[in-house]
């Protein structure tokens, strides 16, 4: 089964209170999951980490084949996609397990789209900060 994933995660402050906000669509682009979580003091890097692990994990869960991701941070995704190298330290280690868990699925990829498209898992963060 294909799944399409919008992420975010944000940190007001960065750092600061951070957030993640993950929405998963079927094939025919309607949500079947929405994941928005309060995660902590963290940076933003952290929060756009944390939330594709999320996605991916949660892909696993309802049994997704081909993954294809769509996040607002051109960095991360330039970082997924081997175009940057990930030199910050805590940045690796969420990026290692994120390749750990790709690992489960025939085909994951990540796909940069600007902020304005990136409006629900965008929303979720919101919604998750504006409550702590």
């Amino acid at each position: 089964m294909k799944l399409f994933i919008h992420t975010d995660g944000g940190a007001r402050g960065n750092p600061g209170p951070g957030a993640i906000g993950v929405a998963i669509l079927d094939e025919k682009k309607k949500i079947i999951k929405e994941i928005g979580k309060y995660i902590g003091k963290s940076t933003n890097n952290e929060a756009e980490y944390k939330a594709v692990l999320e996605g991916l994990k949660a892909a696993k869960e309802l049994k997704g084949s081909e993954i294809v991701f769509y996040i607002d941070s051109l960095l991360v995704v330039s970082q997924l996609n081997g175009k940057f190298k990930v030199k910050e330290p805590r940045m690796k280690n969420f990026f290692n397990e994120i390749k750990i868990v790709e690992k489960n699925f025939e085909s994951v990829k990540y796909n940069h789209i600007p902020r304005e498209k990136n409006y629900i898992a965008d929303k979720i963060v919101n919604e998750v900060l504006d409550t702590i």
